[in-house]
């Protein structure tokens, strides 16, 4: 509109204008991938929309100025609609639904109970079924409903888009869950960890969207630096017992945050009451799910796909190389989310592309077309061996054995990975510089080697206490020596864990998180073995305490073999030629 009234004012008339204005909007559209805005739109806000209990919710309805009948896309946040939060973050929401409005959708955008101006009593998860429910009825009253529901969003909105869809199966067509999951134990309780980074930078960054109305916008733009939140949330993450480190965090406590670690099973009916994913893999909609090789939701991303296929459904999945809050997946997100909804909701087939899998292949620089995932792959075995070096074939007899000792009271750190705000790739050296980190690298590659899929750690070892953890980190090391985090795995153990073996040790096996990365020739692989990575995972304190309680620290000699008779190995997902 500044163009517009920037011509007016030269005495341009108001034609010329109009054409300048949207000229101008189709190169955004261009630069963005997407297709051009083709309605001018309207905005009501603030609609209340009554719950079956009496609560009521806030939207706000953006719709197409133009005659005709458009499908409808709901998105429901926690994170405020765009007026409430301010800038920067709010003026993005904005953005996002006029664009889904400007291409021909009634967009309607709703706080989720207990969140801003939505009444009721925010508790994750719990009320986003029956809420997302008559949310979805409620639009099928409007005067305005064209018979077409899809849903849109990521991260918490994602799972509001399963609650609703089970709940209220016939009424959406499309969904688009990204960087998310239909049940979100797995990603809180993180192989029988607790995902402390998540929880806590969560926590934080629902209080300070809630206050971010009240600053002004040198302010919210300094909360958003990564090392303001870090100062503030470093005494939460030092904190024991964990079950007290949302006070040590934020200065106040936070039931939900005290639930998660009061309920450490899966099985427990908290959970259960919230876990949509074998009631997802049954809904009529059609699914495209969207993550990002770092993303913390990835692997509950890519079991929500495979739950769909075994249930015969024909998902769609698309991952890039994103991390949670990449921008660069916001507009992805946007992209297929538009496409995706074009498809199933305008009937514009020609919007779906061909294959159903799309995959970023890091390290290639390109995306792949797949008909499935993970596709075929062949296995190749790389041993570890004395003096730091991972080869291909077998270590020799009477090889000497690595050593390290991790201790809680200084646990091995993360850097990078599927974290919720500060997530990527990094460089490693600082980490691999530690003595709890031992490392394992090739020499430089004679050829590419590109993995598909998820990558598998055997390790022999012995340990002083039973209560540990393992963790195996696959770097690609360039020729400068940058080793950068493409995936990683750990597993939590208790006595009795692993393949036992005469001698006293034992074969364990760590799962490494799903990838697509080709190593260049003349880079090197490189495997980190450690026993943490807080605050991603919670530290083990090494006693078998209960995580939401423990406060003993107690420290672990690990003993790695890697010898003919006892040889770890690291077993990589090879791609196959076509």
């Amino acid at each position: 509109m500044a163009a517009m009234r920037a011509a007016r004012l030269a005495g341009v008339g108001a034609l010329a204008a109009l054409g300048l204005y949207l000229a101008r909007r189709r190169l955004v559209a261009r630069a963005l991938g997407l297709p051009p805005a083709r309605h001018a739109v309207t905005v009501e806000r603030n609609l209340a929309i009554t719950m079956p209990d009496g609560v009521v919710l806030r939207a706000d309805h953006y719709a197409p100025r133009s005659p005709g009948r458009f499908p409808a896309i709901l998105i429901r946040t926690p994170y405020g609609r765009g007026r409430e939060v301010g800038a920067p973050l709010g003026l993005l929401s904005i953005m996002l639904c006029r664009a889904m409005a400007a291409r021909g959708y009634h967009v309607v955008a709703q706080t989720v109970r207990g969140r801003f101006d939505s009444g009721g009593s925010f508790e994750p998860s719990v009320h986003e079924a029956d809420d997302g429910r008559a949310t979805l009825e409620w639009i099928t009253r409007q005067p305005w409903y064209a018979g077409a529901i899809g849903m849109a969003g990521e991260s918490y909105l994602g799972y509001a888009q399963w609650a609703a869809a089970v709940a209220a199966p016939t009424l959406v067509q499309a969904l688009v869950p990204r960087a998310t999951t239909a049940h979100f134990y797995a990603a809180i309780h993180l192989d029988g960890a607790f995902a402390l980074d998540l929880a806590l930078r969560w926590i934080n960054v629902l209080g300070s969207l809630e206050r971010a109305a009240h600053y002004p916008l040198r302010t919210r733009l300094r909360g958003l630096d990564p090392r303001v939140a870090e100062s503030r949330l470093a005494p939460g993450f030092a904190h024991l017992p964990l079950r007290t480190a949302d006070m040590a965090a934020t200065g106040r406590a936070v039931p939900f945050y005290r639930d998660w670690l009061d309920h450490p099973d899966a099985d427990d009916s908290y959970w259960q009451q919230v876990d949509h994913r074998e009631d997802a893999a049954q809904v009529p909609a059609a699914v495209h799910l969207i993550g990002g090789w770092y993303d913390l939701f990835l692997r509950e991303t890519i079991a929500d796909y495979a739950a769909l296929c075994a249930a015969g459904r024909a998902p769609y999945l698309t991952i890039g190389p994103w991390s949670h809050t990449d921008g660069r997946a916001i507009l992805a997100g946007l992209r297929e989310t538009l496409a995706w909804c074009d498809a199933q909701l305008k009937g514009e087939r020609g919007r779906r592309r061909e294959q159903p899998v799309r995959v970023y292949v890091m390290g290639a620089g390109q995306w792949r077309d797949l008909d499935t995932w993970p596709p075929p792959t062949r296995p190749a075995t790389y041993y570890l061996h004395p003096g730091g070096a991972l080869r291909r074939e077998q270590p020799p007899d009477g090889a000497a054995p690595d050593r390290y000792r991790y201790d809680p009271a200084d646990p091995t750190p993360v850097m990078g990975g599927p974290l919720l705000l500060t997530g990527g790739p990094r460089d490693n050296r600082p980490l691999e510089a530690r003595p709890d980190v031992l490392c394992y690298t090739t020499p430089p590659l004679e050829d590419d080697v590109e993995i598909l899929g998820a990558a598998r750690l055997e390790l022999y070892v012995q340990s002083s206490q039973g209560y540990i953890d393992l963790l195996g980190r696959l770097c690609d090391v360039g020729p400068d020596g940058r080793s950068i985090n493409i995936c990683d795995g750990l597993r939590r153990l208790v006595p009795g864990d692993g393949e036992a073996q005469a001698d006293g040790s034992r074969c364990v096996c760590v799962e490494l998180w799903p990838t697509a990365h080709r190593f260049r020739r003349g880079r090197r692989l490189r495997l980190q073995v450690a026993s943490g990575g807080h605050p991603r995972w919670s530290r083990n304190p090494g006693t078998g305490e209960p995580l939401a309680t423990a406060t003993t620290l107690v420290a672990v000699d690990h003993t790695v073999y890697h010898d003919r008779a006892r040889p770890s190995a690291l077993i990589l997902p090879i791609a196959c030629k076509e």
